[in-house]
């Protein structure tokens, strides 16, 4: 079964950045639009970017100018880049991808930003 692999979270310090990529495990049909969620301890998962295979993209006020997804290099690969990291941005982050069939969830990356 095809699963979404996630990776780069890690531990920054506030103003520093990382690039978190969701892939699938195997062959898929193409993408048409992928999700990026993220939930913090105690609160709920909630929304941050989305990205369709056209290359739009939209964001919350929270991370608009400083979030950026894109497509990655390889078939089906997103990217999000995070800059000038948060304390508050400090959860774990999810990819959702859309396809004709249906859709694929990453198994999360923890991103904590901390002095």
């Amino acid at each position: 079964q095809v699963k979404l692999v996630q990776s780069g979270g890690g531990l920054v310090q506030p103003g520093e950045s990382l690039t978190l990529s969701c892939a699938p495990s195997g062959n898929v049909l193409n993408f048409y639009r992928t999700e990026w969620y993220r939930q913090a301890p105690g609160k709920q998962r909630e929304l941050v970017a989305t990205i369709e295979s056209s290359g739009a993209t939209t964001y919350i006020d929270a991370v608009k100018g400083r979030f950026t997804a894109s497509r990655g290099s390889a078939k089906n690969t997103v990217l999000l880049q995070m800059n000038s990291l948060k304390s508050d941005d400090t959860a774990v982050y999810y990819c959702k991808s859309f396809n004709a069939r249906g859709y694929y969830w990453g198994q999360g990356t923890q991103v904590t930003v901390s002095a």
